[in-house]
């Protein structure tokens, strides 16, 4: 029995949600987002709520059933507030601009990093050494924000690199004479 798939996606005001032809649309404030349903889970839409159970008693259907309950949380919860995931820049010269649907990144190579930003995704920058990628499309926001840190990974020995907001890295002691 999944934990978290037994509990309902509760649908706030001014958020509707429709089930058709396998496909799960949720309407809101924010946006519409979409999503394809498995034939392995059934989905129920009552009144103010979402219900997902397994359409039958497989293991696939079980293993299934905590993934989607989340993956339509994920639906609600974008239309509704959306995401942000927040990047730290860590080194002496490092630093980036937003420039309309461009990221400029300086990490030290000999060439400026220019991303263009995603349909459907916002990126600002309060300062210099921070980029805050918003949406209302989790994954995107999370790939995004992935192929951002993916230019400077953060280093154990200076520290210096690109890191999300709260991450911990491990420092290593440097070479002893």
């Amino acid at each position: 029995m999944s934990r978290i798939g037994k509990k309902p996606v509760a649908i706030p005001s001014g958020v509707t949600a429709d089930i058709e032809n396998d496909t799960l649309t949720v309407k809101g404030p924010k946006g519409v987002l979409s999503m394809g349903l498995s034939d392995l889970i059934a989905y129920k839409v009552e009144g103010e709520a979402i219900e997902v159970k397994p359409a039958n008693d497989t293991k696939a259907a079980r293993a299934f059933w905590g993934m989607q309950r989340t993956l339509v949380s994920n639906l609600v919860e974008g239309v509704t507030a959306g995401f942000t995931r927040v990047l730290n820049i860590t080194g002496v010269g490092y630093r980036a601009s937003a420039q309309g649907r461009t990221l400029k990144l300086q990490l030290g190579y000999s060439h400026d990093v220019d991303l263009d930003v995603p349909e459907g995704l916002e990126v600002k920058t309060p300062d210099q050494t921070t980029i805050e990628v918003s949406g209302i499309d989790k994954q995107k926001v999370g790939q995004f924000a992935a192929e951002i840190r993916r230019w400077r990974k953060p280093e154990p020995y200076k520290g210096k690199g690109i890191r999300y907001r709260g991450e911990f890295v491990f420092r290593k002691e440097g070479k002893k004479k």
